[in-house]
């Protein structure tokens, strides 16, 4: 099965046209040997670097913005209407299990968030879960690192303290933290703290880092860790962000996140073209670099799940060519655009003609309408809604969501 985008980016770094792509879908397949396709980009599945699953409830909370710190929103956004209508559906009970019923539909309506622009990978920052979490989604969700909220609030979700959990994963597994996410001398200090406890490693991944300065940004560089860049949640609750000019100077690896929309963008395609125009002066490719390699690298992905492989194409992100610029293409497109989403072989969402050439769909998939466009998708997110619905007794709309 194989097919010719007008296309292909095989890595940031490296943009080829008349590439044929030898596609390796599971499953059995009754295809010819190359499909025609609509003029189309070819990419490699994004990653979300940082959201909370169970979190992507809507609209957002924070009634008392700007907020001097996080820590100060975390209290807030209890009493907010967002967070009371979710109370609703599910109440959070802060002991870090989100195996429960509704717990895990939340999450995994957050993950439909994420596969739903594109993405293959995502990291959920929370409490480690057992496993059936994990292979519950139908995107991968991170499994292998360890966290801690932050220094200042530690871990009041659940977990051991920062030194234990960096401990465990004796630096062959990201250490994610929420760092200096603020613009008060509570935030300002937490990078003393972090190398107090001897945080400052190769493997950290610290979200945010609103109040770093120039000479904190350097010490990251040296130290080789890496930085998840959040924008729009940045603007939305402390009304600036990360020196991001000063970490690529530096060559600090920067992933890019969305947060959850409680705070953050619909969506990681939202999300870059919000970067984009906060900060025009950011090459698209680099944005790009942040959404796959980069992101791969602060992550421990396999490096080969962040690029396109034109002989043996397992991961593929097919999109609607909408511009002639295939980085800026990506500030034009929704989820109706996209007209494959591969990810270890597994078709995951795109046109529903795709399906047409399986002698056996691989999966089970649900269909829907898309604008004009007759869509698949593995399982079923539209159930998920509809529980969501009967339980609030009304339609829940959740803007991430294509139908």
């Amino acid at each position: 099965m194989m097919i010719r985008p007008l296309i292909c980016v095989i890595n940031p770094g490296r943009i080829h046209t008349d590439v044929t792509l030898k596609l390796h879908p599971q499953g059995e397949f009754i295809a010819p040997d190359l499909i025609e396709i609509p003029p189309a980009f070819a990419y490699a599945p994004l990653i979300n670097a940082h959201d909370h699953l169970v979190g992507n409830w809507f609209p957002r909370s924070g009634d008392n913005r700007p907020y001097p710190s996080s820590h100060l929103w975390v209290e807030d956004m209890k009493q907010s209407f967002s967070i009371q209508e979710r109370n609703n559906f599910w109440i959070n009970p802060g002991d870090g299990n989100y195996t429960e019923e509704r717990a895990l539909l939340l999450a995994q309506l957050g993950a439909y968030k994420n596969l739903f622009s594109g993405c293959g990978f995502v990291q959920d920052h929370s409490p480690r879960q057992p496993d059936s979490y994990y292979d519950s989604f139908p995107i991968t969700v991170i499994r292998d690192y360890q966290q801690c909220h932050s220094l200042i609030l530690k871990n009041w979700w659940g977990g051991f303290t920062a030194v234990e959990e960096m401990a465990l994963t004796k630096g062959k597994m990201p250490f994610i933290l929420h760092l200096a996410e603020g613009a008060d001398e509570v935030a300002k200090k937490e990078f003393g703290l972090l190398k107090e406890q001897g945080l400052l490693k190769p493997n950290l991944l610290l979200v945010h880092g609103i109040a770093l300065t120039k000479a904190q940004l350097q010490e990251i560089a040296q130290a080789g860790a890496s930085i998840c860049w959040c924008p729009t949640s940045n603007f939305y609750l402390i009304g600036k962000t990360l020196d991001i000019n000063t970490c690529l100077e530096l060559g600090i690896n920067v992933a890019l996140g969305t947060d959850s929309t409680q705070t953050g963008s619909i969506n990681l395609l939202d999300e870059i073209a919000q970067a984009h125009l906060k900060f025009p002066e950011i090459p698209l490719q680099t944005l790009y670099q942040m959404v796959t390699v980069n992101a791969a690298k602060a992550l421990f992905i396999p490096a080969e799940k962040a690029v396109l492989d034109p002989e043996k194409t397992t991961e593929l992100l097919l999109i609607d060519a909408l511009d002639s610029d295939p980085f800026a293409n990506l500030l034009e497109v929704s989820s109706e655009h996209i007209q494959l989403l591969l990810h270890n072989g597994l078709p995951l969402y795109g046109d529903a003609a795709w399906l047409e050439y399986f002698a056996s769909p691989p999966a089970d998939y649900t269909e829907f309408r898309v604008g004009k466009r007759e869509k698949f998708v593995l399982g079923d997110p539209l159930e998920l809604n509809d529980r969501i619905d009967e339980a609030l007794g009304y339609h829940k709309d959740f803007p991430f969501l294509p139908f």
